[in-house]
């Protein structure tokens, strides 16, 4: 094993519950467990097989006195979490005794755990990869069941195989490239160049289907950014509330109510969507609302998704047309709100059609937000504009920024060497090619990534994990 010291820390959240966990693992675990627990039956820690529990008490050494009553679990490694052996104390839930019961480990030569130490122990004795770690804490960081199945797939080594595939792929052409190189006197014949290219060429695909399903695992892992935007008094703020299906925004006949942007999370469909109310848009004077609209600007801007708001008993507004003109085809939705009351925008909307929208037409969907008609539609278009027609579940998705800059350097350097096979460059280039393709795609897995890297990924962990 990589570490000799034996770790401690809680492993649940600190506060009031029916259960509590103190964990311990390394090499001393069971001895000093040993010395603070008492068993009715005069069991002890480190003679019980593994993967059994104990009923027992926690003494404090000093006095002798009882600190809880607990149950033990007893992890021999290598079959543990760590690889290494572990100790697990379930105390009762609350402050007081799982705080007096690690002090008591850390009293008898355990050492505080750090943020995420005990999956990177387990990475680094080998039990998993860095992807199957990262995939940790998008589990406990799930938004939605769809978005914790996705986190599972990736722990239980499914992104792992794809990689592993990939990988081994780029061995092989790197060995039969490299071959060419061992035995200069021969010259590479026009069938072995259509075979690298054809080598290549698997290796690229397999590459780009990974990187186009970032678009919907960042989704998944980060939640769909939308922007609910448009003129004061549309009915921004019932929208975000019958969506919710609470109250969640003050809605007033009184323009220019909602100031600053309101963010909520819903689930729709298994897709976490990360909502936002935005400031009605005109020009104002006030301060405090000029702020406002500064803001809901920023936030259609950053957005992945802008549900545009119009109020159909009305008159299409010359701001209207503004932000209809300014949006992107690709991440709009027109949300023709009112329709409970006599309509001045038809269905389709010939204006909407005019003034050189980026990207296309733009889906249109008429509601009426107060009645909560037409809400089940809007979701659909929601899905379906976030998708962008994925419908496949059963593949591997790439959730993680850090993996989509790896698959894309790797996706850069095989995209040379092809360029380099058709232009027949010698073998010596073409190597160097492939093993930074093999570099780059190996630190998904923790194969080639640098000792600062993993830091900065395992302290995003909480203590305990």
């Amino acid at each position: 094993m990589h570490n000799e010291d034996t770790i401690a820390a809680i492993s649940t959240s600190i506060g009031q519950g029916g259960i509590g966990i103190v964990r311990l693992s390394g090499s001393k675990a069971f001895e000093i467990a040993d010395r603070l627990f008492r068993s009715p039956k005069k069991k002890k820690i480190h003679e019980t097989p593994s993967h059994r529990i104990l009923y027992g008490n926690i003494i404090n050494p000093a006095n002798d006195e009882v600190v809880d009553e607990v149950l033990i679990s007893v992890m021999r490694a290598p079959n543990t979490y760590t690889k290494e052996d572990i100790i697990e104390i379930n105390c009762h839930g609350g402050v007081i005794p799982l705080r007096k019961v690690l002090e008591l480990l850390l009293n008898e030569g355990a050492r505080a755990a750090k943020p995420g130490e005990f999956t990177q122990r387990a990475f680094m004795n080998g039990r998993i990869d860095l992807a199957q770690a990262e995939a940790v804490l998008d589990v406990i960081n799930s938004l939605t069941l769809q978005s914790q199945k996705t986190a599972l797939r990736q722990l239980r080594g499914g992104l792992s195989v794809e990689i592993g595939t990939i990988r081994e792929a780029l061995i092989e052409l790197t060995a039969f490239v490299e071959a060419h190189i061992d035995f200069p006197e021969e010259d590479i014949e026009d069938l072995t160049l259509k075979k690298m290219e054809e080598m290549a060429g698997k290796i690229k695909a397999s590459l780009e289907k990974l990187i186009e399903s970032s678009h919907y695992g960042m989704i998944l892992r980060n939640g769909l950014k939308t922007a609910i935007a448009g003129r004061p008094n549309v009915g921004k703020s019932s929208l975000l509330n019958a969506l919710l299906e609470h109250d969640r925004a003050i809605v007033t006949e009184m323009p220019g109510t909602t100031r600053d942007v309101i963010e909520e999370y819903l689930n729709i469909q298994g897709l976490p969507v990360k909502i936002m109310d935005t400031a009605g848009i005109r020009t104002v004077e006030n301060i405090a609302e000029k702020e406002g609209v500064r803001r809901s600007l920023m936030a259609m801007e950053d957005a992945d998704l802008v549900l545009l708001v119009l109020d159909g008993s009305t008159e299409l507004h010359d701001t209207d047309r503004e932000l209809i003109e300014s949006s992107d085809a690709e991440n709009t939705i027109l949300v023709i709100n009112k329709i409970d009351l006599p309509q001045k925008i038809d269905h389709p909307v010939s204006p909407l059609t005019k003034g050189g929208i980026k990207g296309g037409s733009i889906p249109i969907v008429r509601i009426s937000a107060k009645k909560g008609v037409g809400l089940d539609e809007l979701k659909q278009q929601i899905v379906d504009t976030a998708l962008r027609g994925r419908t496949e579940c059963g593949t591997e998705v790439v959730t993680n920024t850090r993996h989509v800059h790896a698959l894309e350097k790797t996706s850069v350097s095989i995209n040379s060497f092809i360029s380099g096979v058709l232009k027949n460059v010698s073998p010596e280039f073409l190597s160097i090619e492939l093993r930074d393709a093999l570099d780059a795609v190996g630190e998904i897995i923790g194969i080639t990534t640098a000792d600062d890297i993993l830091n900065r990924i395992f302290s995003n962990f909480c203590i305990g994990k």
